[in-house]
């Protein structure tokens, strides 16, 4: 099985957009999502993906995932079945050392939200955190699209201290 290993941190200034490699947009829904688990559909600039993740474990850093290319034209007829709610942002790569971070600028309902992501091989694997990099939100709910995608930003934004 695949193994996921991130952290997640909410991002503190806009420093990753000078230091990022790579810009895409990305739109997504889910077409189920409960109990920890969700079958995700993407659309990632003009191509397509269907992802399945299953429960986190106990420190929230760890998961199955799999996820296949699909075409986009699939992509867009399944995102037409999903779950009322989308996650719509741009992600932005930035290199920190011997890593990738993922830096998700949310819009739409979600506006405001900017969080970065590292995946790792292990859970208590060294990693060098760039400049931008806020509080530690791995594990935290309420920052799973797929939960965006029921509650978004909007609503609960003022219970967030960067």
């Amino acid at each position: 099985m695949a193994q996921e290993i991130e952290r997640k941190f909410l991002v503190i200034n806009d420093n990753y957009k000078k230091e990022a490699f790579n810009r895409t947009h990305i739109v997504q829904g889910y077409m189920t999502s409960g109990h920890g688990r969700s079958v995700r559909i993407r659309i990632r600039d003009e191509k397509g993906y269907i992802t399945i993740k299953g429960p986190s474990n106990a420190t929230g850093m760890s998961r199955f995932e799999w996820e296949k290319e699909i075409s986009l034209q699939d992509a867009q007829d399944l995102m037409k079945l999903c779950e009322p709610g989308q996650v719509d942002k741009f992600r932005y790569l930035v290199r920190s050392g011997e890593h990738i971070f993922e830096v998700d600028e949310f819009h739409g309902d979600n506006e405001g939200l900017i969080m970065a992501e590292v995946e790792l091989k292990l859970e208590d694997e060294w990693y060098e955190k760039p400049n931008f990099i806020g509080k530690e939100v791995t594990g935290d709910h309420r920052f799973y699209n797929s939960y965006l995608t029921k509650f978004p930003f909007k609503y609960w934004s003022g219970e967030v201290n960067l």
